[in-house]
């Protein structure tokens, strides 16, 4: 009996705290509403005379974007505006199109609004000049029955999208929400960082800003690359990630030859000043070779991380087991870009030669090993 008293007594604090939180919500949702309202009500006695004649402005705090609307029908830009201020958009107006390309040379706006059939300057040309003046600005298009062959034939010229008037809140709220979203998805695809796939020697003449990987090349989760030769050997060095992170290096240490690693056991090391960072072997095996040339040019490591600054030749263990462990092609593209945005977040590449990631705390972050192993 009292067990059963028990679970009645947390089903019903689950409930009231379900009831609290919904209740609160919708609190603070009509709190930002009429904080919208008192916002729209008072941006709608304005005067802009300097930016536009007919220019009507509410800004919002914290809006999901900012709007401007041409249209020359005075009511259809006053429900544009209640619409959309209401559902959280800064939106500014105008009822011409020589007004809207004069604010859109002044002023960022997210998304421009234009009707097709006005006076003087019609939808159409609004639409090419900004896409022209402000390539960074989606632009849709406000179309009637009559004119939906024309709203069509704009997206030719870089309208994104059209809606039909007359339109009910609900769709254009809709309309609006769901470009936004587009909007959002594309920006973000275009932030993720640029990493090309190349031939090792191209790496060498990649802009310092944009990433690359090798074509052919196996990477390990503690940025070393490996190669295997012809023979059954594999080639490793540093990867293009960490000699952009790391900047400018002073010395490596390098292996000694017949030296035996296993995997995740430290390879080699590199410095600077006083810093130094250990790579981990990214297999098992036997040095069979280094490249004796970086002990006196440790540039090569930064010039041509892929080609001439390979660090040693290695005779793996077990190649097949080893390989199963390591990444190559299209999805070591998509681990660098979340490597690079982990890197930003951090601090970022090396600026002309110094690092903005201090070098433990890159260590730590990047370059854990993991236990050793025998592959």
């Amino acid at each position: 009996m009292t067990a059963l008293v028990v679970v009645l007594m947390f089903v019903g604090f689950v409930i009231l705290d379900f009831l609290v939180r919904a209740t609160n919500r919708r609190m603070e949702e009509k709190r930002r509403l009429r904080k919208r309202e008192e916002v729209l009500h008072t941006a709608l006695r304005l005067e802009f005379a300097d930016e536009a004649r007919s220019l009507k402005r509410v800004e919002v705090p914290q809006p999901k974007a900012t709007i401007l609307a041409v249209d020359d029908e005075p009511v259809v830009l006053d429900s544009l505006r209640r619409i959309l201020v209401l559902d959280g958009f800064s939106v500014d107006t105008v009822e011409s199109g020589p007004e809207a390309l004069s604010l859109v040379q002044r002023r960022d706006y997210d998304f421009l609004f234009t009707d097709l059939k006005m006076p003087d300057m019609d939808g159409v040309a609004v639409v090419k000049a900004v896409n022209h003046l402000r390539p960074d600005t989606d632009i849709a298009v406000i179309t009637g029955f009559a004119t939906i062959e024309t709203a069509v034939e704009t997206m030719k010229h870089g309208a994104v999208a059209y809606v039909q008037k007359p339109f009910t809140p609900d769709e254009l709220t809709e309309f609006a929400n769901s470009l936004l979203i587009k909007r959002e998805a594309r920006l973000e695809a275009q932030r993720r960082p640029v990493v090309h796939l190349v031939a090792p020697a191209l790496a060498e003449s990649l802009a310092e800003r944009e990433f690359c990987v090798p074509g052919g090349a196996f990477l390990s989760e503690g940025h070393v690359w490996v190669r295997v030769e012809p023979d059954g050997d594999v080639r490793v060095g540093l990867d293009d990630f960490a000699r952009k992170a790391l900047g400018t290096i002073d010395g490596i240490e390098l292996p000694g030859e017949g030296t035996t690693v296993r995997r995740g056991e430290p390879l080699f090391a590199v410095r600077r000043g006083s810093r130094t960072i250990h790579f981990a072997a990214p297999l098992a095996g036997s040095v069979r070779q280094i490249n004796g040339a970086l002990g006196g040019d440790t540039a090569r490591l930064s010039k041509s991380p892929y080609d001439r600054g390979w660090v040693c030749l290695m005779q793996p263990a077990d190649l097949p087991a080893a390989l199963r462990t390591l990444r190559i092609g299209e999805p070591v593209v998509t681990w660098y870009q979340d490597e690079i945005a982990r890197l930003r977040s951090a601090g970022g590449p090396a600026a002309e030669g110094a690092p903005a990631v201090d070098w433990e705390t890159f260590e730590r972050q990047f370059l854990q090993r993991s236990q050793p192993v025998g592959v």
